[in-house]
């Protein structure tokens, strides 16, 4: 992910806000404000090491209790446009027992695209400045369930929003970044990292590229092929992984078709 120093930025969902203190300190962009999800108190019982105090006496802006799929949290912004939004590595928290899972009618898969789904609808509609390039942009994991959500076509459908490409999410760019576990005080495991940028404008404003299962001769929802012969395909389409990812697809369809934005 490369970043202009001349956009201004909102970061969200930021954990521990290392990701945005490494952006202030190493890109020192034209402006930077950083929102999390938990309260100034929950986020200092959370993380022994953050960098709330380092924005803070940067005169870095935070908004805590910042909610993604609240429209009230976007609109404390009070106005103030960005050039590009970025959410790193998104992953809905744990549910707090078996029952409050049972009584949640939508799959783990649905909830997460949908908490990816809220993100560009406001973001798009509320933080970025229409005269700028207006990029929402999430970085994900290559790895199961982040690959299980295919974001590239699905996220935007029926939205104004082209999906522009992915590029390696390079973290030496940002030193004191540590990517957490969403709900503990724990580094997760640096794994392979892509940044998926989406904008109403056709234009990138970086060299992105679109990966090649994304073609016809592919299954871009299981990010397989390409298949060499129609008894390939038919084989694949039979396989155990074709038939979970359409339930996933079809979930998530039912989710659209129902949802109100």
């Amino acid at each position: 992910m490369q970043l202009d120093p001349k956009w201004r930025i909102l970061t969200v969902g930021d954990g521990d806000l290392s990701f945005s203190y490494s952006i202030k300190t190493y890109l020192q962009p034209q402006q930077i404000i950083a929102s999390i999800y938990d309260s100034e108190s929950t986020l200092r019982e959370k993380y022994t090491s953050h960098a709330l105090d380092k924005l803070k006496a940067s005169n870095t802006p935070v908004l805590t209790e910042f909610d993604v799929t609240d429209k009230t949290s976007w609109s404390r912004l009070n106005g103030q446009t960005f050039d590009a939004v970025i959410f790193q590595f998104p992953l809905i928290p744990a549910f707090a027992s078996h029952h409050e899972f049972k009584e949640n009618s939508l799959s783990i898969n649905t909830l997460n695209r949908r908490l990816l789904r809220y993100f560009l609808v406001y973001s798009q509609s509320i933080a970025l400045d229409k005269q700028g390039p207006m990029l929402s942009i999430i970085t994900s994991k290559d790895v199961k369930p982040y690959c299980e959500w295919n974001l590239e076509q699905t996220l935007h459908q029926s939205l104004d929003l082209n999906y522009l490409g992915q590029t390696e999410f390079d973290i030496t760019r940002f030193p004191e970044y540590k990517i957490r576990n969403v709900d503990r005080d724990k580094h997760v495991k640096d794994t392979r990292g892509i940044s998926y940028f989406w904008s109403p404008k056709h234009a990138p404003v970086q060299p992105l590229t679109k990966p090649s299962y994304l073609s016809e001769s592919h299954c871009a929802m299981c990010r397989v092929g390409p298949f060499l012969t129609e008894q390939d395909k038919q084989a694949h389409l039979n396989s155990k992984k074709h038939k979970q990812m359409s339930k996933h697809e079809q979930a998530w369809q039912s989710y659209l078709n129902q949802a109100v934005e």
